[in-house]
């Protein structure tokens, strides 16, 4: 919902700033002026309505550009219930559903082992850093990106560049054909592996050998604003917050630690993480001219900074509250660079969010709503039982468990001559029978589409991957904390529930008017509306409907 306030000031800017400054064009001079740069900033864990209720607190030029010059879906959600970082990058890039995308979740188990596959794994790329992570590339993804589709057209004189703090961030975006970068949070360096290059490009080595990862250490996170202004200035201190790395469970916190893992690995959980990520994508825009070559070229940033503080405190915490305000404040520092480097008039920019998130389940339930955490270790347990009671066997069936999938094990199927459309059914009523499980179904009935024609229902039938999901998938209640660490986070966020699918969409660029749109669209809409703006190919998975505000001025 839109408040008042920015409509009456949405409305002032439109009426009375030149065309030329909101990037308006008559229609007859629509595809007069050539898109130099893709320009997508995905803010992790950035609730549906948050750059609407806080329009009048934003800076100039931060997400107030897009809002002002361009169109802003207030009503845009996910249509799946894996709303995780994979997930939601991976939809955001090919407006496809996992089985076309291929990524079952952050995580997912290999269905004969039950061993975790990282959703961006891949034993065969080597990282150019000493780190105990994995080799990483987007091997796993199945489907083109948007970004793919706009270097094919061109014949490979386009490029795609991806820039995160989290290795799937700036991994999915970047597509196949792409180049990412990450960061390493024992070390405070960027980084990427074999997949992209023969050897770590030298500029990058020497980004990281200049020090700006420790210019933090005598600095503090404090306010942006006098803290009688922000609406949870009284939530600055829960007993149910986590807190990571020492920052403290109040404002302002001290960065430096004399523990460099957790200095660096404490940077990600504040504004400085995205201050940094930003900084390296300035200096991949100079290194690689971006933006000023022959072919348009794009550019994914995924800001990871929201995620983590909403994650560690909560998303009614004043931390989560300033660190929105705070990464609003970068992006117009940011949008300034872009705009002498390569002019965003010529840009076409994308501003969204992989995710929503709901609060801790100890603050609803303070507030009278019926939250509480899964234990994964109890439900596992319990379902394992009602199988050993009800086929009469002595082993444990269910091998793994990730979000939102159980896996059987198919070696004490097989041992017991176990039908798994039978097992799974009686999985899927074991879960129902407990408490905080909403929905369950089995992978046989998915697969032959007997599935119940409800909202929540087709948000797991496009989360269901073929190859990759477990026997069972279920939903938790409404406001219950569910991922395999029960007690790892504060908050989280993967269910099919408004609050997590619930994310702003902004675009602004040559030739889109300016507009607010209040209907309900899909994210998956997103991409292949990018690609008819550029008129080139659909994605390959992409099954979404454009989004016809922001082609309103394109000639065909």
């Amino acid at each position: 919902m839109i408040t008042p306030c920015f409509i009456k000031t949405a409305a002032i800017l439109f009426l009375v700033a030149p065309a030329a400054s909101l990037g308006l064009i008559s229609p007859g001079m629509a595809d007069s002026r050539h898109v130099d740069l893709v320009l997508l900033v995905t803010i992790d864990m950035l609730k549906g309505e948050m750059p609407f209720a806080h329009y009048d607190r934003l800076s100039e030029g931060g997400l107030r550009y897009a809002m002002d010059n361009g169109v802003s879906y207030t009503n845009a959600h996910y249509q799946h219930a894996t709303t995780f970082t994979a997930v939601g990058h991976a939809v955001l890039g090919t407006g496809a559903p996992a089985a076309q995308h291929g990524l079952a979740g952050n995580d997912w188990a290999d269905r004969q082992t039950g061993e975790r596959i990282y959703c961006v794994a891949d034993p065969d790329s080597e990282p150019f850093v000493d780190t105990d992570m994995l080799g990483t590339s987007p091997r796993n993804l199945t489907a083109t990106t948007f970004s793919d589709e706009i270097v094919l057209s061109s014949g490979g004189k386009s490029r795609t560049f991806g820039v995160s703090v989290k290795d799937r961030g700036a991994i999915i975006p970047a597509g196949r054909l792409g180049k990412a970068f990450w960061y390493e949070s024992g070390s405070g360096d960027f980084y990427t592996t074999s997949y992209y290059y023969d050897d770590m490009p030298e500029w990058v080595t020497e980004f990281n050998e200049a020090g700006h990862k420790d210019r933090f250490r005598d600095e503090q996170w404090t306010l942006l604003h006098p803290e009688e202004t922000y609406t949870f200035a009284h939530n600055d201190d829960r007993d149910h917050e986590k807190g990571y790395y020492a920052l403290g469970p109040t404002l302002p916190k001290d960065y430096d630690n004399p523990n460099d893992d957790d200095y660096y690995g404490g940077l990600r959980f504040s504004p400085a993480g995205d201050e940094l990520t930003l900084d390296f994508a300035r200096e991949l825009m100079e290194q690689e001219a971006i933006g000023q070559g022959e072919a348009t070229d794009v550019l994914s940033i995924s800001l990871s900074g929201l995620d983590y503080v909403g994650h560690a405190w909560g998303t009614h915490s004043l931390e989560y509250e300033d660190m929105f305000l705070q990464v609003d404040t970068l992006l117009a520092d940011f949008f300034d660079f872009v705009d002498d480097r390569v002019g965003l008039d010529s840009t076409l920019l994308i501003i969204a969010a992989d995710h929503g998130a709901d609060d801790t389940p100890e603050y609803q339930h303070q507030q009278g709503l019926d939250a509480d955490r899964h234990y994964p270790e109890a439900f596992i347990k319990a379902a394992n039982d009602a199988l050993r009671n009800r086929f009469d066997i002595d082993d444990d069936l269910i091998m793994a468990f990730w979000n939102p999938s159980l896996y059987l094990n198919p070696e004490v199927m097989e041992r017991h001559d176990l039908a798994y459309p039978e097992v799974e059914r009686a999985l899927a009523e074991a879960m129902l029978n407990q408490d905080g499980v909403s929905y369950a179904i089995a992978r046989t009935d998915l697969e032959n589409g007997k599935v119940p024609d409800t909202p929540i229902m087709q948000k797991l039938t496009r989360a269901f991957h073929p190859q990759r999901s477990g026997n069972v998938l279920f939903i938790q209640d409404q406001f219950w904390y569910l991922y395999p660490n029960a007690d790892q986070f504060s908050a989280m966020h993967g269910s099919p529930y408004a609050y997590d699918t619930h994310v702003p969409i902004l675009m602004a660029g040559p030739d889109i008017p300016h507009q607010v749109v209040n209907r309900s669209v899909a994210v998956s809409d997103l991409a292949i509306t990018v690609t008819n703006y550029m008129n080139v190919r659909t994605p390959s998975g992409a099954d979404g409907n454009p989004l016809i505000e922001v082609l309103a001025g394109k000639n065909p």
